[in-house]
């Protein structure tokens, strides 16, 4: 069973989202989409700066199984990245929703279509 936390939302493509304050994010995968890749070694993420838009492809996250592709759930400018995963990309596994975060984005408008821990669940038990 994936842990799923009621403090973020998430997108249909197993992004999550946490508010750090009123318009600054923190972005990462859920852990039904790590366990789903299975051991991460290598992460490619946004520069800093960056202008994302919604379900904008912004990042890689490559495992022992595939690579996969990382869509922005949000519209805004990266401000920050996990720099520590260069060199520890299996914090992604070991701690999707805190230590595995990918990076930060100062949105530009309040996301849209984001899910519930509960909406999100019922999405990816109807993959299972």
């Amino acid at each position: 069973m994936s842990d799923l936390r009621q403090d973020v939302q998430y997108a249909t493509s197993h992004e999550w989202v946490r508010r750090h304050d009123d318009d600054v994010v923190w972005v990462g995968i859920s852990d039904h989409a790590q366990a789903q890749l299975g051991d991460i070694v290598f992460v490619e993420l946004p520069e800093v700066g960056r202008e994302l838009s919604q379900s904008e492809e912004c990042a890689v996250v490559e495992s022992v199984k595939a690579a996969s592709d990382i869509y922005s759930p949000v519209n805004g400018t990266v401000v920050a990245v996990n720099e520590a995963l260069e060199d520890q990309p299996e914090q992604i596994n070991e701690s999707p929703y805190d230590d595995g975060w990918l990076f930060q984005v100062r949105l530009s408008s309040e996301p849209e279509q984001l899910l519930s821990a509960d909406e999100y669940h019922a999405h990816i038990s109807d993959d299972e």
